[in-house]
């Protein structure tokens, strides 16, 4: 049966445990004055080294459930964190606007970029404007017309990719969801400017895809990334969502196995206990990856980093 994430995951009963435990000796603490900051370092201590060795080995399908947690930084965060002046571009010139798609100007460490990525939204309100992070044709679209400016201007890209696939509404597909995707993932090996991707949760399909065609693709250590998620490769091969948990293994969606295949470039570390757990730290461990690997690529003209993606791209297998 599949764990019901909203709920708490399964496997971290022993840290939720340990946290009670900590939590209730705090509040002995402050309602009695008795001196329990032996015993409460004591149990931090514990519950540390637990978070440290459970999460050094979660499954596949754990993982999927980390990369989901509904307190992760979502791209707004990110943008909140590390980038200042952010002016939000809207619209595809085209139908209208998509909000499951944020992305506009902003300064990355003084530098001016184009950021654009996939928002889920932090509360119910969010989530149903943004359309969980599910973008329809006008979001691609919206993201293929900023990247061309970008490289109208020189300015390098930043994608930050979080979603579970692009929107299968029939809307979408009456507009040209697929053509969009396609065109979008296009925009990506043609612009001459450098374009670093981060798979910060989900990795969805061409959804993504159509944001990370990328000089360089991080991914973050608990994310995944794969062609179809694991509810949906567990109803076209066995007709039960039940297997997820089965195919999830099957599909080698994790961040490692994806660095073995040289699918993406690198794995930013989490925070022990994931992202969901120190949001803050999180935030700044990411964007020491993207000025590194920014810095690494701007060296090269236009030219050859089209060049150097299209070839880096026809490569894999």
């Amino acid at each position: 049966m599949v764990e019901d994430t909203a709920n708490g995951m399964d496997f971290e009963k022993p840290i939720r445990e340990l946290e009670a435990k900590i939590e209730s000796l705090r509040h002995t603490s402050s309602e009695d004055g008795l001196d329990v900051m032996e015993d409460v370092a004591r149990l931090s201590a514990k519950l540390e080294k637990q978070m440290k060795a459970i999460y050094a080995k979660l499954t596949p399908w754990q993982k999927v459930q980390v990369a989901r947690h509904p307190s992760r930084p979502h791209f707004c965060d990110y943008v909140n964190g590390l980038f200042s002046d952010f002016t939000p571009l809207a619209g595809d010139r085209l139908y209208g606007e998509d909000a499951a798609i944020v992305g506009g100007l902003a300064r990355f460490l003084g530098q001016s970029v184009v950021v654009i990525g996939h928002e889920k939204g932090n509360d119910t309100e969010m989530r149903i404007r943004h359309n969980f992070g599910m973008a329809k044709p006008e979001g691609y679209r919206k993201a293929k017309r900023l990247m061309e400016l970008a490289s109208k201007f020189k300015i390098p890209v930043i994608t930050l990719v979080d979603t579970a696939g692009a929107y299968p509404g029939v809307d979408a597909e009456e507009r040209g969801q697929g053509v969009a995707i396609a065109e979008s993932i296009e925009t990506c090996l043609e612009i001459e400017v450098p374009l670093v991707s981060a798979i910060i949760g989900e990795g969805g399909s061409g959804g993504a895809i159509a944001l990370s065609a990328a000089d360089r693709v991080l991914m973050l250590e608990h994310s995944i990334y794969s062609v179809i998620s694991p509810e949906g490769c567990a109803s076209i091969l066995w007709r039960d969502k039940a297997m997820a948990k089965t195919a999830a293994e099957a599909l080698h969606l994790t961040a490692q196995d994806l660095l073995s295949f040289g699918i993406i470039d690198e794995i930013v570390a989490e925070p022990v206990g994931g992202a969901h757990r120190n949001p803050e730290e999180m935030v700044k461990k990411l964007g020491s990856a993207l000025d590194k690997n920014l810095g690494e690529i701007k060296k090269y003209s236009g030219a050859r980093l089209k060049a150097m993606r299209r070839e880096k791209f026809l490569k894999l297998k």
